[in-house]
């Protein structure tokens, strides 16, 4: 099968093609099921494939769908790796096993949204809701001009945003932006004062799954970010120096980090990684966010500012709607050939990485 032949146009069918393959490679699958409907009625599902002994030394997480419309991309690279059975060989001789985690947003995923159902960013979700959450004080003087009262935006929104940049640097801007923020439930990037659904789930399937190992990876799958078709492998450990030199021992001098600036993705808050520090501390974690570029950015900002706009109006005429999604869907899921197989080949690559990394 060709690389594009792994993808597919909508969640139910790109699910239709994750369960298909796991049957075809003898694998199991646990559904855990959403307890809302997707956008055409179906059922939605966090479904989850193990392949490899269940008491392995050693477990490599491949999750995708974290931000909902970046499923498009994820799946693909799943179905893909579950369709090969010398990747499958490999980790066997290795000892490794590989948890196949597909649509841990699945609500985002058929309903062409980054949040879950509760308007939250799964990956600004991990907090403590018990302590005080974090305060992101450059949003709170952006918040208006990100989601104005109309749309498109009026030209004095853009020029308060462009002031804001040119105060505090495009770095400053994107900062404010998408680290993460928790006063806003009707904004961008709201982490939620609650733990979400899929949160919750994908507890249960690490506490499942992860809590034999004495090693354990992860490559979780995204979009958005970079120069189209490239695969940013970003360091998404706690701020260890041990953890570090491990994901580019395993992934090469190119995995980059948020904690020195040398990610395209600014420092964030409540990110789900923190997840295998809390339900697997038996094991030594290593793991890697891959982000695989679209669009510029600002091009991806927008796009975002418009969907969470027609959220918080559902007035809006169907065309105007229409227009929204579409460019929503184009912002994290590129629909060529060409991307597709780049996609799928760094996306095999590495997890051939993990799995020589952890096996060793």
């Amino acid at each position: 099968m060709s690389a594009a032949g792994f993808f597919a146009p909508s969640y139910a069918q790109a699910r239709d093609k994750f369960l298909a393959a796991a049957d075809a490679a003898g694998l199991a699958v646990m559904s855990h099921r959403h307890p809302l409907l997707g956008r055409d009625g179906e059922v939605l599902a966090m479904d989850v494939a193990r392949h490899g002994a269940a008491d392995a030394q050693a477990v490599l997480v491949v999750s995708s769908g974290c931000h909902g419309v970046e499923g498009y991309c994820g799946s693909g690279v799943q179905n893909a790796l579950l369709s090969d059975p010398s990747f499958h060989d490999a980790a066997g001789a290795a000892g490794v096993a590989v948890l196949f985690v597909h649509a841990l947003n699945p609500w985002g995923f058929s309903w062409c949204r980054r949040t879950t159902h509760e308007n939250v960013d799964l990956n600004r979700n991990w907090h403590d809701f018990s302590r005080p959450l974090p305060h992101n004080a450059g949003y709170g003087e952006i918040a208006h001009l990100l989601v104005p009262a109309t749309w498109p935006p009026a030209p004095e929104v853009e020029a308060g945003l462009a002031a804001y940049a040119a105060e505090h640097g495009e770095r400053g801007l994107q900062t404010a932006v998408s680290g993460g923020q928790y006063e806003h439930p009707e904004g961008l990037f709201y982490g939620g004062r609650n733990p979400t659904w899929s949160q919750q789930t994908l507890r249960h399937v690490l506490q499942e799954h992860a809590t034999r190992c004495v090693r354990l990876g992860w490559i979780d799958l995204h979009t958005g970010l970079g120069p189209s078709g490239h695969g940013e492998r970003i360091f998404a450990c706690r701020d260890e120096a041990a953890a570090l030199q491990r994901a580019r021992a395993w992934w090469g001098p190119q995995v980059t980090s948020i904690y020195d600036g040398s990610s395209a993705s600014a420092l964030l808050s409540g990110l789900m990684w923190m997840a295998a520090y809390q339900e697997a501390p038996q094991a030594e974690y290593t793991g890697i966010a891959l982000e695989y570029g679209t669009l510029p950015l600002h091009e991806v900002v927008a796009a975002l500012r418009a969907d969470q706009w027609l959220e918080n109006h559902p007035e809006t005429p169907a065309a105007q709607r229409e227009a929204i999604k579409r460019q929503v869907r184009e912002a994290f899921y590129t629909d060529t050939d060409d991307w597709k197989q780049r996609i799928v080949e760094q996306g095999v690559q590495a997890a051939r990485q993990a799995v020589a990394g952890l096996g060793g």
